[in-house]
């Protein structure tokens, strides 16, 4: 006879043990919090381009600007405070550019100051102008900054290189040029030809020009 198998036993499956959760980060890395989105660089390039576009559509013709035939020496102080009020009025785009093109060269003669002033723009627009509303806070050395700290620290350094290096001195040299040509040329230029009353009532409704070309290009952040 044979022999009889043996019982089979109940078997129990160990469950394998399950891994452990992955942890959340607890520290955002300054690439993510600097990071930008292309379509926002596009857009305020777009904004800035356009705003220039209708800025300088304004500007007058430059022949009346440089007609030596209109140019003479005033007579008094009061001549030539009246004649640089409404020259200032009538070519005020044009003043604006030419200033423009003193700190531009004088910007360019200095490749250091340029490159400094570059990297500070560059350094607002990633960490303040660009950054979306709802990017992570910024992160480096360990260490997470809020917006005022940042605002804080973009605003000191911005300080720093205007005013305690040979940028400051740079940009108020060439501004200050480009004001004395504007303030001799309208103070010699004769502005009996111009037509001035549509100047003084477009004046009347405008504010700052070159407040309104930032706040048109940053979208009205800063």
């Amino acid at each position: 006879m044979a022999a009889a198998s043996p019982p089979l036993l109940p078997t129990t499956v160990v469950p394998a043990a399950a891994a452990p959760p992955t942890p959340a980060p607890t520290a955002i890395s300054s690439a993510d919090a600097t990071d930008t989105n292309p379509a926002a660089i596009r857009a305020f390039l777009s904004r800035l381009l356009d705003t220039t576009r209708r800025a300088l559509s304004g500007a007058r013709p430059w022949s009346e600007l440089a007609d030596r035939s209109a140019l003479s020496r005033p007579e008094s102080l009061a001549e030539a405070t009246s004649r640089l009020r409404k020259n200032l009025a009538y070519f005020r785009v044009n003043y604006a550019a030419v200033a423009a093109l003193c700190l531009a060269a004088a910007l360019l003669a200095h490749p250091f100051s340029l490159a400094a002033l570059l990297a500070l723009l560059a350094a607002w627009c990633l960490l303040y102008v660009l950054r979306p509303a709802d990017a992570p806070p910024v992160s480096a050395f360990g260490r997470t900054f809020s917006d005022r700290e940042v605002l804080g620290g973009l605003a000191a350094a911005s300080a720093f290189v205007v005013f305690l290096t040979s940028v400051g001195s740079l940009i108020f040299s060439a501004l200050a040029l480009g004001t004395a040509i504007v303030c001799a040329h309208g103070a010699c230029r004769v502005p009996e030809d111009l037509f001035l009353d549509d100047v003084d009532q477009a004046a009347g409704g405008t504010g700052n020009p070159l407040l309104s070309l930032i706040a048109s290009a940053t979208g009205g952040r800063v």
